[in-house]
């Protein structure tokens, strides 16, 4: 696989913070097993949702209190009835499910990561 170089300042430009799931709903609309996921960022920034496809890997009740890193400044996005305000990160497996990305210790909510 060929990576793209980027410059430096494409990167800073990428908003990536902590938060803290607050609620998850199931998302029955979503064309692939999905969840409707609230985020806590902070006070800065806000709570937000995001469809995402983790049901293989995560119970709803394990996700509750989990933190997150998510990209939070992508142009909202329709998904079906919803509107995803955010990315939450992750890593596919070879079996296409998806790993989250997770801060390693506790951190602020809305951190940014650098």
């Amino acid at each position: 696989m060929e990576m793209k170089e980027i410059a430096w300042q494409d990167f800073e430009a990428v908003e990536l913070r902590a938060g803290t799931i607050i609620e998850v709903l199931d998302f029955p609309e979503a064309r692939k097993p999905a969840y409707k996921v609230i985020v806590d960022f902070g006070p800065d920034i806000g709570t937000r949702k995001s469809s995402a496809r983790i049901k293989d890997l995560y119970a709803e009740e394990e996700l509750l209190g989990r933190q997150v890193i998510a990209v939070v400044n992508f142009p909202p996005k329709q998904i079906g009835p919803m509107r995803s305000e955010c990315l939450i990160t992750g890593f596919y497996r070879q079996d296409g499910s998806v790993v989250l990305a997770v801060p390693e210790r506790e951190v602020v909510n809305g951190s940014k990561l650098g």
